[in-house]
């Protein structure tokens, strides 16, 4: 057997508390999902039937998609090379706060 030094029994009950955790976990994964199929399971015989299981809708007529815009339609930018102070700025992140200025 391994030599655990004067800690030995710390180090043992930890590993037993760690295994049983483990295993409660995973005996908890198990159950739900066995609960969760015979859930589904029940809910099918009674007629309710999944999103994912539906059959796709069948295309319908078929349309030309939008004509992308030409160059040309685009407005141009300057070629002065000033940039305006807002342009300068970052936009705001969501939930960002707001420095006084």
């Amino acid at each position: 057997m391994l030599d655990l030094g004067p800690h030995a029994s710390f180090i043992l009950a930890a590993y037993g508390v760690t295994l049983v955790a483990v295993a409660a976990l995973v005996l908890a994964i198990v159950g739900d999902d066995l609960k969760q199929r015979h859930l589904l399971a029940e809910l099918e015989r009674q007629g309710i039937k999944r999103r994912s299981a539906a059959k796709p809708a069948p295309p319908t007529a078929k349309t030309k998609p939008a004509p992308k815009p030409s160059k040309a339609s685009k407005p141009s930018k300057a070629k002065t090379g000033a940039k305006s102070p807002a342009a300068k700025q970052k936009p705001a992140r969501p939930g960002a706060r707001k420095t006084p200025s």
